[in-house]
Order: C-alpha cells, then sequence, then structure tokens
C-alpha cells in the first residue's frame, strides 16, 4: 500500500505535522505530536479503523485517498512437472525417499 498521508494533508493546505495535528484536534481526535510526526514521515505498519476515520474526517477525504493499492513484485518460481505414481508407464514397485537428514536409517519399532 501507499501511504498517501500528505497528499490529503496539501490539498488542505497543511504542510507541517503541527498543521496536522490541529486539524486532527479540531475533530475530537487527539493523538500525540509524536504519533501525528510518525504518521506524516513514514507509511505506518499498522493503525486502527477509528483513527483511521478521524484521520479521514479531519482532512475531508476517503480511505481511499490516504492509500492507494500497489501490485506486489511475485518472483516467478520454475514449474515442476508433477507425475503420478507409475505414470510413466514402467510396472516397477516405487519406494519413498528418505528426508534429508535421515541418513537413510530406519527408523526403529516403538515399545510395547
Amino acid at each position: 500500500m501507499k501511504w498517501n498521508l500528505r497528499w490529503a494533508a496539501a490539498r488542505r493546505d497543511i504542510w507541517r505535522p503541527t498543521q496536522l495535528l490541529a486539524a486532527f484536534q479540531e475533530v475530537g481526535f487527539n493523538p500525540s505530536l509524536s504519533k501525528t510526526a510518525a504518521l506524516w514521515s513514514s507509511k505506518p505498519i499498522t493503525i486502527r479503523l477509528d483513527d483511521l476515520d478521524m484521520i479521514c474526517t479531519a482532512l475531508e477525504c476517503t480511505v481511499a485517498d490516504l492509500m492507494e493499492a500497489e501490485p506486489v513484485a511475485v518472483a516467478q518460481q520454475p514449474e515442476i512437472e508433477q507425475r503420478a505414481v507409475g505414470e510413466n508407464g514402467s510396472t516397477e514397485r516405487v519406494r519413498p525417499l528418505p528426508k534429508p537428514g535421515s541418513g537413510g536409517r530406519r527408523r526403529s519399532l516403538p515399545p510395547n
């Protein structure tokens, strides 16, 4: 998500965190100046929905004005061909491979 708080504030002629705090206080939202400055300077990791609603009220904007979805880059993984056992037409028995790190040792039987 792209955080557009500064853009939404600029539309209301708000250019500093102290001005933003004054706009918040006008609508009854009273965060600390440090919290306001953190919202101003960087994208929040989490934000309460009540706080988001108050920010939108203070800036006379919508949530869509504050946040913009950005496509996430997904690394391309090579596709592994999956086949069912015996699909290649062979009649030989297929045994499961041991887990890596087990050294191929067989487990002992559980106690009686």
